[in-house]
Parts: C-alpha cells; structure tokens; sequence
C-alpha cells in the first residue's frame, strides 16, 4: 500500500483532527463488551442462527435447575 500525498484528503476531514486522533481508544471498552462465540461448523445445522442457540441454552439451564432441587 503506498502513502497518500497530503492532496488525497477530502476537504470535510481537517489535518489537525486527523492527528489529533487516539489510535485504539476504544479498543479495550470493544473488547469488554464484545459477545460473540462461534459456533463449530459441525453444530450448524443443528444451530442455524443465535435464536436456536439461546433457546437450547435456556432449556440447558432449566433441566440444570431442576436437577438440582
């Protein structure tokens, strides 16, 4: 990837707000907030899409409980 001559930025993006800029400041709020898992191959035509995933893991979670009273 070559660099971009300073003519190459758009008008509506300042220089100095560019530079200006924290690089990765919002990285580790991401990284603590991020929830996706994902699903082995395998178990896709047993789980499509998130909705069959969190349904079979609601069930898991109520047989738990009722195996333990």
């Amino acid at each position: 990837m070559k660099p971009q001559d300073k003519d190459d930025l758009r008008p509506e993006y300042a220089e100095d707000l560019i530079r200006s800029g924290i690089r990765g400041k919002y990285a580790k709020r991401y990284r603590s907030q991020s929830n996706v898992i994902v699903v082995d191959d395998d178990l896709t035509d047993v789980f499509p899409n998130s909705k069959a995933v969190n349904d079979a893991l609601r069930d898991y979670l109520e047989l738990r409980k009722k195996a333990a009273t």
